[in-house]
């Protein structure tokens, strides 16, 4: 302690930071880097392998039904004339006559600009073939070593590494596997597939998907983002240790899943676990707080009083940035702004890049009309990406989807097979504390492609559900903080909101959570103040740098799990150590960092 009193803090950061790497997944991407760096690396979570498989599936998922049904529809267009009257703009099929909105007319590009260049250049097509040489071959060879070792379990890839396709004249080849925005870029005609590992906050598990194949695709993708974004090879991980953030939707099972990829699979020395909002408030400095974190595609609400998670404040919201980022797509096209180019969000992953930074340079919540002149791009297979220059409406309307979900129609995907979630109480209960069966055997069981962990021999929980798929981000927050029952602590969190997430960076985002979380609150509660404290770094990476920070400062390790006992034991009762007591951890630092 007194040691920690006296250290300079770029000290600290140099001399344990050096050998932590904080990993922190989400659907849409994945930030990775070292501790002792100010911000994390972001990739998109995703990998596109090749495949010889006829009819070839471009993206493999779990999408059931893209098509929005007629009451979704009516249900939409109401909630656009809600915010409409809201936002002071016309309604949905209204004409603008006598130019009535023009001195109320106001332009994104008329504001400080946000990369607006940078966001609107043609994305290209990402080149999937490689130039084998004699100077390159051994790099190239070893750098997809870790994609060409990990097979999917689909027959069809078995033939694939006989199948040259090219001419063999040329000395090209088609790249094994893609990784990060590369993988988006891929044109629909090449031969690849695109597999997005996590969906909507949960392991992307389907019938089409399973299970080891996903797990498969994240071990492949971390691998890549160690070796060539942090130059780690395999062969020095054992000299590293690994910081896992992870959201607040996975459950127990996905944790354990996780865990075994970084300590059996990516071999590091030892892991420790912390979940999203603990690091988020660590990171601004905070010990109470309402963390609400808007992803791509999973929003999230949960309080924290005094270092310490209350787990039935959690509510999650099936919708995020991407579901926007769609929206934006759905309201260009009803007032005919959109050119007359096929675009398509769900099945054409370049189209969502390009849409999500339009998103991002152009949208904003404030009042009046909000327009813009913004450059769109075609993709069509086979030929080079198209220009549209166009003059964009209403771009005030899609973020305020977040208030009303119903204006999002998020997509919509079956349960998972079999019984995956059964073991899904929160990791924040005390669902650890029970011993192993006596006729279950150490370490794991053979299979046809490898090990495989014993997590199935684990009694099953039944747990409450989590999901409030209808509930707008204003009204989950209220509800969220008023289910911890106490007045004092109420107000406290109602001044001590925070966003965290791509999606908290939306121009007009705090003012209007502010303002929608006070209406919100019932008149008979005496609370009248509210406000989202700013965050001390971009609200994106703060659960990283959170996480960052609180590997370096855990001097006991008493939370952190070895590889060799992962690998041998799992984590139970006889171990002598429970996987929460990172928890306490966490709240005995944030109690000395801030007294």
């Amino acid at each position: 302690m007194d040691y920690l009193k006296t250290v300079v803090p770029s000290q600290l950061l140099a001399e344990r930071g050096s050998n932590l790497v904080v990993i922190n997944p989400g659907s849409a991407n994945v930030r990775i880097g070292l501790a002792q760096q100010d911000a994390p690396i972001s990739v998109p979570h995703c990998i596109a392998r090749r495949t010889s498989q006829v009819p070839k599936r471009n993206v493999q998922d779990q999408l059931l039904n893209s098509q929005v049904t007629t009451a979704q529809h009516m249900e939409r267009e109401r909630a656009y004339d809600i915010i409409a009257s809201l936002l002071k703009i016309r309604f949905l099929d209204e004409e603008v006559t006598n130019n009535q909105f023009s001195q109320k007319m106001g332009r994104v590009d008329g504001f400080p600009p946000q990369n607006n260049n940078k966001k609107e250049t043609i994305i290209p097509w990402t080149d999937v073939l490689e130039k084998q040489t004699p100077s390159s071959s051994s790099s190239s060879s070893s750098s997809s070593e870790h994609g060409s070792s990990l097979r999917s379990e689909d027959p069809s890839t078995e033939k694939e590494s006989n199948v040259n396709e090219e001419p063999s004249s040329t000395g090209h080849k088609y790249r094994e596997c893609i990784y990060g925005e590369e993988a988006l870029r891929i044109s629909a005609t090449e031969p690849y597939c695109l597999r997005r590992p996590i969906r909507r906050g949960h392991l992307n598990i389907s019938l089409y998907y399973p299970m080891q194949q996903v797990i498969e695709d994240i071990h492949a993708i971390w691998e890549w983002a160690l070796i060539e974004k942090l130059h780690i090879p395999r062969s020095e991980r054992h000299m590293y240790s690994a910081v896992l953030v992870l959201p607040e939707t996975f459950d127990n099972r996905e944790i354990k899943e996780l865990l075994s990829i970084v300590l059996r699979d990516l071999c590091f020395s030892t892991a420790v676990v912390h979940q999203v909002v603990l690091p988020a408030i660590f990171g601004n400095g905070l010990s109470t707080a309402c963390v609400v974190n808007v992803g791509a595609q999973v929003t999230s609400v949960i309080c924290i009083e005094d270092g310490v998670t209350l787990p039935t404040t959690q509510i999650s919201l099936r919708y995020g940035g991407e579901d926007v980022s769609r929206c934006l797509l759905w309201t260009q096209r009803h007032h005919q702004t959109w050119p007359p180019i096929r675009t398509d969000a769900l099945t054409k992953p370049i189209d969502l890049l390009m849409l999500n930074r339009l998103k991002e340079s152009r949208c904003q919540i404030r009042e009046g009309e909000v327009e813009a002149v913004a450059v769109v791009h075609s993709y069509e297979d086979g030929v080079p990406p198209g220009s549209h220059k166009t003059r964009l409406t209403a771009l005030n309307v899609p973020p305020m989807g977040l208030f009303y979900p119903m204006l999002l129609v998020p997509d919509v995907y079956p349960p998972p097979p079999r019984t995956w979630f059964s073991d899904n109480e929160d990791m924040l209960e005390d669902t650890w504390d029970f011993p192993r069966r006596p006729d279950m055997s150490d370490g794991y069981f053979p299979g046809s492609g490898g090990y495989y962990p014993m997590w199935e021999n684990y009694p099953v929980f039944q747990s409450r559900p989590k999901k409030q798929d209808t509930i707008g981000l204003a009204d989950a927050i209220t509800k969220s903080i008023l289910s911890t029952g106490r007045i004092d602590l109420q107000r406290k969190l109602f001044c001590s909101m925070q966003l965290i997430g791509g999606g908290a960076l939306t121009e007009g985002l705090v003012s209007a959570v502010e303002e929608r979380v006070l209406h919100a609150i019932p008149s008979h509660e005496a609370i009248d103040t509210v406000e989202v404290l700013q965050s001390r770094t971009s609200p994106a990476s703060v659960p990283w740098k959170g996480g960052a920070i609180l590997g370096i400062l855990d001097f006991t390790r008493d939370a952190w799990i070895n590889r060799e006992d992962w690998i041998k034991n799992g984590i139970y009762l006889g171990s002598g150590r429970k996987y929460r007591d990172s928890y306490f951890l966490q709240a005995q630092t944030m109690c000395y960092i801030n007294s």
